[in-house]
Order: structure tokens, then sequence, then C-alpha cells
């Protein structure tokens, strides 16, 4: 039994089901035990790959779009250059690495990461010296930003709803002989969020909404409404809110039980970006049209980038960063299934890609 499930058992024994939401918030961020305190959580030693550890040039391509959005800004001679669930480091550096070539940028930029996990944190501050760690958004300094975003929003927590006869009940957690088990329960308040195109579904629909990311998305338009900014948003999801059950767990690069070991395999949820979108608008900054990750990246000089490393490359070297270019752009790797989304402050330019 991992020791987390314990806990787990033992208050549901004293305080009943819980939501799939507090069970999705304790088993990734529970101080001891929770998921993101592991030592491996990323890389082909961890429990799954994530694009810059695909590729250095994902986070090349995404430090000039950054670079490109603060000279739309005005070039402002200092801004927060935040990253919000920044993993080991890896996306800033290589950012950080391409954004050389621009110094009054890299002058300019003050690296705030979003982060809570005291672990990563510390390997963060090897791959990227002299960056400020924060809790959540609210305590970066206000001030211009530009705001990276990078498979952040799947790791919130989601409420489920099943309908049943006409009625929605929630889907929660309880237990049944020592196991952890789903349970369906008397609906939240939640509920009053899932777009009502999906309430609409017949019998056996599942509705997921993540308040927290809906919070973020608005927290983020409030920063590009104060003053001049940009974010960039890149995760696994849909551009249309639809019913279905996007819930998942994954161990050692295998989909697995997400109630078997708790706080021992990631918990992921589907990223509804037209939620996304439709909230950040709500409080009155700019959102782009949602595209696939695929175009996006090739729209930006994803392709250039390739070739030009590709010719001073051997054949091996050249065979590697096709295979990188290919898990990053092709339609059955990545291409498709990740979406990509702009936020911005209204008075700026279209951003690229889009």
């Amino acid at each position: 039994m991992s020791p987390l499930k314990d806990i787990l058992l033992r208050r549901i024994a004293l305080d009943g089901p819980m939501s799939l939401a507090d069970y999705m918030a304790t088993c990734l961020m529970h101080p001891e035990h929770g998921y993101y305190q592991r030592q491996r959580v990323f890389g082909a030693a961890g429990d799954f790959v994530t694009a810059p550890e695909v590729s250095q040039m994902f986070g090349e391509m995404l430090g000039l779009w950054c670079v490109d959005r603060w000279n739309a800004m005005g070039r402002p001679g200092r801004f927060n250059l935040i990253e919000l669930g920044p993993g080991r480091g890896t996306l800033m550096a290589d950012m950080q690495r391409a954004a050389k070539a621009m110094q009054d940028f890299m002058d300019a930029a003050q690296i705030c990461f979003v982060e809570t996990s005291t672990q990563l944190r510390a390997q963060q501050r090897e791959k990227v010296p002299g960056a400020s760690w924060y809790d959540n958004l609210s305590k970066v300094p206000e001030g211009p930003s530009i705001i990276v975003a990078n498979e952040f929003f799947d790791a919130l927590p989601i409420h489920q709803f099943e309908k049943r006869e006409g009625k929605w009940l929630e889907r929660g957690v309880s237990e049944a002989g020592s196991e952890l088990t789903p349970v369906l329960m008397p609906p939240s308040a939640k509920l009053s969020l899932i777009p009502e195109i999906v309430k609409s579904g017949p019998d056996g629909s599942i509705a997921e909404v993540c308040p927290a990311g809906l919070t973020v998305a608005g927290e983020i338009a409030a920063r590009l409404i104060a003053h001049p900014g940009a974010a960039l948003i890149i995760d696994y999801g849909y551009k249309t809110s639809a019913p279905g059950d996007s819930f998942q767990a994954l161990k050692a690069h295998e989909y697995v039980d997400p109630f078997a070991e708790p706080g021992l395999a990631d918990l992921t949820a589907h990223v509804a970006f037209d939620q996304l979108a439709h909230a950040a608008s709500e409080k009155g900054a700019a959102a782009s049209t949602i595209t696939e990750q695929g175009a996006f990246l090739m729209a930006i000089g994803l392709g250039v980038r390739a070739q030009g490393l590709a010719a001073r490359a051997d054949d091996a070297g050249q065979a590697r960063i096709l295979s990188e270019l290919k898990r990053l752009t092709a339609p059955d790797e990545m291409g498709t299934l990740f979406k990509v989304l702009a936020l911005q402050s209204p008075s700026l330019p279209p951003a690229p890609g889009f």
C-alpha cells in the first residue's frame, strides 16, 4: 500500500466520500507523499516525457516567441518572464539560450517560477540560477509579464459529473474493502460551471470542469489588463467542450488504475481550451484562436530551426533531429493532441503562430 492510500482511506472513514478534485489535489500535492514530491517524474526514467524533454528546439522556439511579444510590448526595461509549472527547468533553460541573441531582452527579464514542489524547485535552481519562486501566480510581483504554461493546466484538479435518469450526479472517491473506489454522490455547486452544450448530453454522459484552471485563466487575464503582456498555454486537450471522461493515471509511461496507488502515479485530465479562453475573455483579455501544437510550431519556424541544426549534424544527428521534429509535430504524435492558446493585453498586435 502506498503511504498516501492509508491516509486517504482514514480520511474517507472519518469524513465520507471526497470529490475527484480533492482526490487529485491530495494525490499530486500532498506535502510528504504527493506525486510531485517524488524524485523522478519527468523523462525516460520517470513516468512521462514532456515536449521540452523531447527536444531543445521546443524551448528555443518558445523563447523566440517571447522575444517577439516583448518587442510588441514596447521592449519594457523590466518585465516578469513567468513559467507556470516549470518541471525540471528544462524549458526555461532552452528559452534563455535562444533569447541570448537579444541581450536587452535577457537583461530585462526577471525569471519567475510558479511551483509548489520542493524537490522540483531544487532541480529548477540547478538549471536556472537566479530565478525567483512563488507558490501561485497572485504572489508574482505586478508589472509587464510574459507567461508560459506548458503541461500545467492538465494537472489541475477537475470535478466530474455523470448524468443518470436526466439528473447530474458528481463522481467522487470512497472506499470498499480497504480499496479506493469511484462513487456517485449529490452534485456540488461546481456543476454550474459546466457549459450548457455539455449539460444537454444524454444519460450516461460524463462532464468535466476545472475550477482551478478557470481561476488561473482569470488571474492571467487580470494581469494582462493591468500591465502589458502575453501568455502562451500549451497542453493536451480539446478546442470545444463536449461530454467525455479524460481522467487518467500514468506510471512508467503506461496507463494505470488512478485509484490503485495514490501518490505513485501522475493524475491528469484533458484541458478544455474553450473554457480557458472564455474565462480570460470575460476578464477583458484578448484570446487567440485555438490551434494545434504541430501547426503552431511550424508557423513560428520550427522546421527552419530543424533544418539549420541538421545541416551541421552527422547522419546520426540528422536522424535524431528528424525524430524529434516528428514527435513534436506529427498528427500521430504530439502534433494534434496538444493545443495552443495565446492570451494578451488587448493593445497588442496578434501573436505569431495563430
